[in-house]
């Protein structure tokens, strides 16, 4: 049986879906219901379904960003829209993340039951899941998320792309790992790993570098001292920052002060 989950604020949305669509006649069963992201996702590290219905329109929550994020951590994962966001544009973008069908709400049953019909059956082509050691990740298996052209943003880029936005509006913050994938709707690992592949760097050289950036646009002002740079762009300790500076640059921070800035 492939395992469904279904994600809606609208309780209404899922209790209706849960009754009224024949699961059985398609091999499938509902798994979990949840009624935001935040649950959604941990329905789905959970239950890891096959299928997974969801609206991506809720109160606070990004969802393109959470469609990448789910494309790219569960790659095999088949994902049906469920709207009422009439947006071409938005839907487009949508089916460039991975979405196996973008369906209007109200959704008819003949639409419900085609969309059905080709996730189970693009299901049934894949081939079996490696099964991963207790403890570790799952073996990756190549998807839509792996598979972008280079004129359409796909999920894997659009995701790098919104974790250096979060960097680049949060980095004087106590910024980690583990914000910037919640943000991504993607575990550490995943998201780790995409900097890596995509940028050739990891979180904390992304982050220091944008950090470091920051403080020699700060050093133009002779008034403020290291420590005070060092605080402004996130670093509580002084000499963790020098560190992080030299190996950047190659030199001091007040070295490099002096010879960009005009400092004696």
């Amino acid at each position: 049986m492939y395992k469904v989950v279904l994600v809606d604020d609208e309780a209404i949305i899922t209790q209706g879906l849960r009754r009224v669509v024949d699961w059985q006649a398609y091999g499938c069963e509902v798994a979990a219901v949840a009624q935001d992201a935040a649950s959604g996702a941990l329905a789905i590290r959970e239950h890891r379904p096959d299928i997974l219905f969801t609206d991506i329109k809720m109160p606070g929550e990004d969802g393109l960003t959470m469609l990448a994020g789910l494309r790219v951590e569960f790659p095999r994962m088949q994902i049906a829209v469920l709207t009422g966001y009439r947006d071409f544009e938005y839907a487009q973008r949508a089916i460039r993340m991975g979405v196996s069908r973008f369906l209007l709400k109200p959704s008819k049953m003949d639409e419900l039951n085609e969309a059905l019909e080709y996730m189970t059956g693009v299901l049934s082509r894949l081939p079996p899941e490696p099964v991963a050691a207790e403890g570790a990740e799952a073996a990756e298996t190549p998807g839509a998320a792996e598979q972008e052209s280079p004129e359409q943003e796909g999920p894997s880029s659009f995701l790098v792309r919104q974790a250096q936005s979060y960097i680049a509006e949060h980095y004087a913050q106590q910024l980690s790992l583990q914000d910037v994938a919640d943000h991504c709707y993607v575990s550490q690992w995943h998201l780790s790993k995409l900097l890596n592949r995509q940028l050739g760097q990891t979180f904390y050289g992304l982050l220091n570098a944008v950090r470091v950036e920051h403080a020699k646009q700060l050093m133009d002002d002779p008034a403020l001292r290291i420590s005070e740079i060092a605080e402004r762009v996130g670093y509580a300790d002084t000499a963790h920052f020098s560190k992080v500076f030299k190996k950047q640059e190659g030199v001091s921070a007040g070295e490099w002060r002096n010879l960009h800035c005009g400092r004696d």
